[in-house]
């Protein structure tokens, strides 16, 4: 060995692990946002995904289901039609991904493990479904309904009805005899929980019971279709960042602070106009039972739907220092029509307002 060939140090090795840092780490947000999800190589090893889906693994384990479903990396908590997978936003396999998706679109879903793990139950219900076919078994029809009638994105929730667990947010065992039964089987494999004492008295007890004793059947037994497919990989998707959170904010507009900013300053008017007039998010909060009253009994609608709207526009008001354009008997009249009109959008489409073609990034 010559002396040149002796002070030559080694090439360094090349770190491919899951635990090296990705470059796009130190990205800004703009940076990141111009990535492709592909890009990004995201991996479930090694992230903290990884530890929630074996604490998912062993309550399947203490509940003798008989197989475990292949969890991967997609675009969005779902169960791909007919399988036996779960995919689980991308974003979760890194923390500076799950800060991007809290700026964009202002929370985490699953970012907890306690949120990451309902999650997860629940979609083991649509696994469950579709490995032993149980939505083909008449009792199961009879006591979820037919599978048949359409998924929509919108639903007309009861928030007091008691013949459906309450397991995911927004009612959402109300939305689809699937999603039903998924929450009903999340609710029944929560490990701890007395689903019996919580749910007495209810007629949601009954589809606990009869998941019970349907889940004792199949203890051990191997499914009946077990299909690996998957479905939106992050893998596979091509879509840079921005693409693919442009497309969700315009999915869920209305539920962004600013979505209704522009009827909101129609109705009422910036301070730097006019400083001294009365603060809306006060007449608003001042008047907020009246307003109630007149908007249910002209429109129908539950209090509780739109005393949570009312609430948002408040504190939208109160974000954006608006103040009333004119006395307060007109500010009343202004309002309460407007509440009305949403109101009656509301029990037609479920939506409270319809969503604009365009949201800017």
């Amino acid at each position: 060995m010559t002396p040149e060939m002796a002070s030559t140090p080694p090439p360094a090795p090349v770190d491919d692990s899951p635990s090296a840092e990705p470059e796009w780490v130190e990205y800004s947000d703009d940076q990141l946002l111009e990535l492709r999800i592909s890009d990004l190589k995201l991996r479930i090893s090694g992230s903290e995904l990884e530890s929630r889906i074996q604490t998912f693994y062993r309550e399947l384990d203490d509940r003798k289901i008989a197989f475990k479903p292949v969890c991967y990396l997609g675009d969005e908590w779902f169960c791909p039609e007919g399988a036996s997978t779960i995919a689980i936003p991308f974003y979760l396999a890194h923390p500076r991904l799950k800060k991007l998706e809290e700026h964009m679109m202002m929370e985490v879903e699953g970012g907890t493990e306690i949120w990451c793990l309902r999650l997860l139950r629940h979609e083991m219900g649509h696994v469950m479904n579709h490995a032993y076919l149980l939505e083909q078994r008449p009792e199961w029809q009879k006591v979820f309904g037919s599978t048949s009638i359409d998924y929509s994105e919108y639903y007309r929730a009861r928030p007091y009805s008691k013949r459906f667990v309450r397991h995911l947010e927004d009612w959402y065992a109300q939305s689809h005899p699937e999603e039903d039964f998924s929450e009903t089987f999340a609710i029944w494999l929560t490990p701890g929980l007395d689903w019996r004492q919580k749910y007495r008295g209810w007629k949601a007890l009954a589809k606990l019971e009869y998941v019970d004793r349907l889940m004792q059947e199949l203890a051990g037994q191997p499914p009946q279709k077990l299909s690996r497919a998957k479905m939106s990989e992050a893998s596979r998707l091509r879509s840079q960042l921005k693409h693919y959170y442009l497309k969700r904010k315009r999915l869920y507009a209305q539920d962004f602070p600013d979505f209704f900013d522009a009827d909101l300053r129609r109705l009422f008017i910036d301070a730097a106009v006019q400083p001294q007039a009365e603060r809306a998010a006060g007449f608003l909060r001042r008047n907020r039972k009246l307003i109630l009253e007149a908007v249910s009994v002209w429109t129908g609608e539950p209090k509780f739907t739109i005393s949570r709207l009312l609430k948002s526009l408040t504190q939208r008001c109160a974000d954006l220092d608006l103040r009333l354009r004119g006395d307060t008997a007109q500010a009343s009249v202004q309002i309460t029509a407007y509440l009305a009109t949403l109101a009656a959008h509301y029990r037609l489409t479920g939506r409270f307002k319809a969503t604009p073609t365009s949201i800017p990034p």
